[in-house]
């Protein structure tokens, strides 16, 4: 049965990261509900096997008094703006001086998104928690409010997976989903949000894990903290070995030549 249980958790989980990451539904729903409903059974009558990792308990917290504190062991630093191609040719320039180098750099490209910054703690691919950026040295802890977020993988999968890793990635929500909360909002009477950058910041900064589950925040990694024992070049191959733990990034990246190819 154990064996079964350790099947039914992996079918799940490649389950959600077909439908949530890739937007590519591998089964109907009444298979996934069965799958996790006798994954549920087993761990009803087995509460000893229960773990962190397991979907079960994705949902399944108390609410928390308030937010304890996490110190990141990389800061979250915030990104410079450039306004103009003007600003963009300057910033290659510097960048070609501090290199002394002539000859074109290539740039790593993606979207910028507007939500919220945080930072996952995987340690032997498990997810440990998650934090706020915060004031960039420490964040708060939305371990519990995380977990939610289908897209978010509890245990990473893949090859050669750090032991310890912090991923990088930003909260968002999506505009149609944001624009569907809002109406629903209006109707009972509650208050609206602004933005989805205020939704996607109030959604995963409830007390209580079950509202945060009822938002349908996303995901997008983008970047790496601390890390132990990994063996990358670049950014776009940092990407790729995120994309490939089972970790969504942005579907819009390129790697280009040159300041007028980043413009461009």
């Amino acid at each position: 049965m154990k064996e079964r249980l350790h099947d039914l958790r992996h079918l799940i989980a490649r389950y959600d990261y077909a439908y949530y990451v890739l937007d590519q539904p591998e089964v109907a729903d009444a298979v996934y509900d069965a799958a996790f409903h006798e994954l549920t059974q087993i761990e009803d009558e087995h509460p000893e096997w229960i773990t962190s990792d397991s979907p079960t308990q994705r949902v399944g917290g108390e609410a928390v008094a308030a937010f304890t504190r996490i110190q990141h062991e990389v800061p979250m630093l915030s990104l410079q703006n450039a306004f103009s191609a003007d600003d963009i040719m300057a910033f290659d320039k510097r960048v070609r001086d501090k290199l002394s180098m002539i000859e074109p750099v290539s740039y790593a490209c993606e979207p910028k998104l507007d939500g919220l910054a945080v930072s996952l703690l995987y340690v032997d691919g498990v997810l440990q928690h998650a934090a706020t950026r915060g004031d960039g040295q420490v964040g708060e802890d939305v371990t519990h409010n995380i977990k939610t977020i289908r897209s978010v993988p509890l245990r990473l999968v893949g090859d050669a997976i750090p032991k310890r890793i912090e991923i990088r990635g930003e909260v968002y929500f999506p505009k149609a989903a944001f624009h569907t909360l809002n109406t629903q909002l209006a109707a009972s009477g509650e208050k609206t949000f602004a933005n989805p950058r205020n939704a996607a910041a109030g959604s995963l900064r409830q007390l209580d894990p079950k509202i945060t589950a009822t938002r349908p925040l996303s995901l997008c990694c983008y970047g790496i903290g601390a890390v132990e024992h990994l063996s990358i070049a670049t950014h776009d191959q940092a990407l790729s070995a995120l994309q490939g733990w089972g970790l969504p990034i942005g579907v819009y990246n390129a790697v280009v030549l040159g300041p007028e190819a980043l413009i461009n």
